[in-house]
């Protein structure tokens, strides 16, 4: 088909027009467009024409990106055990139902002239956050787990004046390397042992060290790896033994059934919202949030917004704004102490609706269910000949290490014959837990059925 050219207007963007350009050069008081650049030396100008394809038309465009999308293969058509940061978890309608409205589609930064609402349904998520983490203050979503982990850290590092922090060993690789990213040079992460037999954080190496430069130790709980943390209230006290600041990273859902880390010593918690009513989307829908008590030194160091109720002017009426603003970026600017952009606020309308929809009860049940059926799953593979699971000796939730180190194949062939019966594995550890050898990360949760984890069992054990 020949395509013909259309003198680089397009369709769509009115300022591509010849007349319209020039009109804006003339009210800028320059010639060409190129005048706009001459700052730009020479020699670092790239003179060469871009190879880029022509221009499509808007159907063959459609057609295109059909094409592509339909490569993709979603957890609709086959049945998935991958976690590792991004569940599988039921949606309730009612969550795509609110955050689709065109209220808070709209709503780009929630400034009076455009909020409907906005303002006050960013505090009532914090508020739903606040009771199911049992803190007292929680932010507007950073982008996800690893930036709110980053985050946590970079604050208490300016509250403590200290340049180290503390991290287990068996941290997700992703989001460590965020963190050293995110961190880097003002403080240096160091890496903390964990039991063989347990996956539990070796308390004898983080005594060891712990040191007067410790601004925080951070955690998880459930760790990456799935194992349960029991050591918490004691890991909060080496932290206190030297002024240190306890940080833990959590997976909401599982809060229904486990302690919120307040009660065991967290001085901040931060995690990952998607568990709550976000799709995957292709491993994307992550967004973090951080929690902290309601103490002066904390609240100054968000570097994120942060919305409050106050009365207004009129008798028994209230209004919802931002607590502190002159803390941000959007006051200080470039002096700010991390730079705060739009952030990930949708999913936070998202999650206040799904904790609204469940309560207590409802958090209860999740977290029972996903238990259960992930208590299921390891008893099962554990009758499978050659392989163990869990690897570690512990209590798990939502996810567990499959050992498959003596039947004498590997992970990448497993999970290989695993996509030929329409079942995604679990994640190859193999790598970035090369301690483990041929081991793979499995997830379980409230949307896998007793058949779909028989039929992974009877599927692994065809395949090695």
């Amino acid at each position: 088909m020949v395509k013909t050219k259309t003198n680089n207007v397009h369709p769509y963007i009115p300022n591509t027009v010849p007349a319209v350009k020039e009109e804006m050069l003339n009210i800028i008081g320059v010639e060409t467009i190129e005048d706009l650049f001459i700052g730009i030396p020479d020699e670092l100008r790239y003179k060469k024409d871009l190879d880029i394809p022509e221009a499509l038309t808007e159907f063959d465009l459609r057609r295109n990106v059909r094409k592509t999308i339909n490569k993709n293969v979603s957890t609709d058509e086959v049945l998935s055990f991958l976690g590792g940061g991004c569940w599988e978890h039921f949606i309730p309608a009612v969550c795509d139902e609110v955050n689709s409205r065109a209220e808070f589609v709209t709503a780009y930064a929630g400034d009076p002239y455009e909020d409907h609402g906005r303002y006050q349904a960013l505090f009532e998520y914090q508020s739903l956050m606040a009771e199911l983490v049992d803190m007292d203050v929680v932010n507007v979503p950073t982008f996800d787990w690893a930036q709110a982990a980053a985050t946590s850290i970079r604050m208490a590092a300016r509250i403590k004046n200290r340049s180290e922090v503390l991290i287990p060993k068996t941290i997700s690789p992703d989001r460590l390397n965020v963190i050293k990213n995110y961190c880097s040079p003002q403080v240096t992460c160091i890496l903390v042992d964990y039991c063989e037999e347990t996956g539990q954080l070796d308390l004898e190496d983080l005594k060891k060290k712990i040191s007067t430069k410790t601004a925080a130790i951070y955690f998880e709980n459930p760790s990456y790896l799935g194992f349960i943390e029991t050591a918490g209230k004691e890991i909060s006290e080496i932290a206190k033994s030297q002024q240190a600041i306890t940080i833990v990273g959590v997976d909401p859902s599982s809060l229904g059934v486990l302690q919120p880390p307040a009660r065991y010593g967290a001085d901040i918690v931060c995690g990952e919202l998607q568990p709550l009513g976000i799709h995957m989307s292709y491993g994307g829908g992550l967004s973090g949030f951080i929690a902290t008590r309601d103490e002066k030194e904390y609240v100054e160091e968000y570097p994120s917004r942060l919305f409050g109720i106050a009365p207004t002017t009129e008798e028994g009426e209230y209004g919802f704004g931002d607590v502190l603003y002159e803390r941000t970026s959007f006051a200080k600017r470039e002096n700010g102490k991390e730079s705060v952009g739009t952030q990930t606020s949708m999913w936070g309308l998202t999650a206040g609706v799904y904790l609204a929809l469940m309560g207590p009860n409802g958090m209860y049940e999740l977290g029972q269910s996903i238990t259960q059926r992930s208590q299921y799953a390891i008893r099962a593979l554990k009758r499978v000949e050659g392989i163990t699971a869990s690897h570690f000796g512990n209590s798990n939730f939502k996810e567990f290490v499959v050992d498959f180190n003596k039947t004498g194949k590997t992970v990448k062939e497993i999970n290989q014959k695993l996509r030929e019966k329409g079942i995604f594995g679990g994640i190859d550890l193999s790598e970035s837990f090369q301690e483990l050898g041929q081991s793979a990360l499995y997830c379980v949760t409230e949307v896998h059925s007793k058949e779909d984890i028989d039929k992974l069992v009877s599927a692994i054990r065809d395949s090695i």
